[in-house]
């Protein structure tokens, strides 16, 4: 299908090299829930995915670098100047990712709130007595967890973090994380989106550490429309919850083989995808490249 090498192929994305320093990362429709892909294809998935991450890029530029250099194909090896990836590619600098998911969470769900009402704590951290599901934080936080090439990632504590990477790397990244959220946030609010929490991945770039890979999508956070939410139960969001309900209420062990998704979740995961799109940035998605 192309000259480009292929040099990773993830559950949503593929990696292609360019040269010494840039590589292309495409953004497929394929969709996947607890660690597992699915068959049937989400349209447009990919686009909204880019177009997002893309946006979030030039509105976080003050706060951190990161390595999205451009989705404009003339910008691309002529190999690459495809149709079908018009608006689901991005040409970025080369980095050299930390071995750490970067999570950072202002509202307390999904298995931080699972570990806070076994034990009390929050990736091993104890957390004030009678905090209510969904409920905000008093502080964002930072909430590192390791980077599985296989099977499920791990929670983990800053300090095991700081094991990993190093007391600099580890103070850098917890603080361009939650410098991020903290702007990506106030400005979700101003459009009626909490954004619940989000998975960073940084790189260093020449030296630099910068915000790698996807940025604040649907795929990397919890977005809840402010008008759902209420202390006490989780509200509905804007992202692939469609599928993780449809397929949880069939019995599914979540291991592969995954169920077939209907017709009628593929339609509604699109729709919620392309809402987050639309009321957080203010723009038209039929208007995205590829789309026009």
């Amino acid at each position: 299908m192309t000259d480009l090498k292929l040099i990773h192929r993830g559950k949503v994305r593929e990696m292609y090299y360019v040269d010494e320093k840039h590589l292309l990362m495409v953004a497929t429709d394929q969709i996947s829930a607890f660690d597992v892909v699915f068959k049937e294809l989400v349209p447009d998935k990919g686009r909204v995915l880019t177009a997002m991450t893309m946006w979030w890029g030039q509105y976080l530029s003050d706060v951190a670098k990161t390595h999205l250099v451009s989705v404009d194909p003339s910008d691309f090896p002529t190999e690459a100047q495809r149709d079908e990836w018009r608006g689901r590619a991005v040409l970025v600098r080369k980095a050299e990712m930390l071995p750490l998911e970067c999570i950072v969470r202002g509202y307390i769900t999904g298995s931080a709130w699972k570990e806070y009402t076994e034990v009390g704590t929050m990736h091993g951290t104890a957390l004030r007595v009678g905090l209510l599901e969904a409920e905000e934080l008093d502080e964002p936080v930072f909430t590192p967890s390791t980077k599985a090439s296989e099977g499920h990632d791990v929670n983990i504590s800053y300090e095991e973090a700081v094991q990993l990477v190093g007391k600099d790397l580890a103070e850098r990244a917890q603080k361009i994380s939650i410098e991020s959220y903290k702007k990506a946030a106030a400005h979700a609010a101003e459009r009626g989106v909490i954004i619940a929490d989000t998975k960073f991945e940084l790189g260093l770039v020449d030296g630099e550490l910068v915000i790698a890979d996807e940025l604040l999508t649907p795929d990397s956070s919890r977005f809840w429309p402010a008008e759902n939410w209420s202390p006490g139960a989780t509200p509905m969001s804007l992202d692939k919850q469609p599928v993780r309900d449809a397929t949880e209420a069939t019995g599914w062990n979540k291991t592969p083989p995954a169920p077939p998704l209907s017709v009628e979740t593929i339609n509604e995961t699109r729709e919620r995808y392309v809402t987050a799109y639309e009321r957080i940035t203010g723009k038209m998605f039929s208007d995205w490249m590829g789309l026009v």
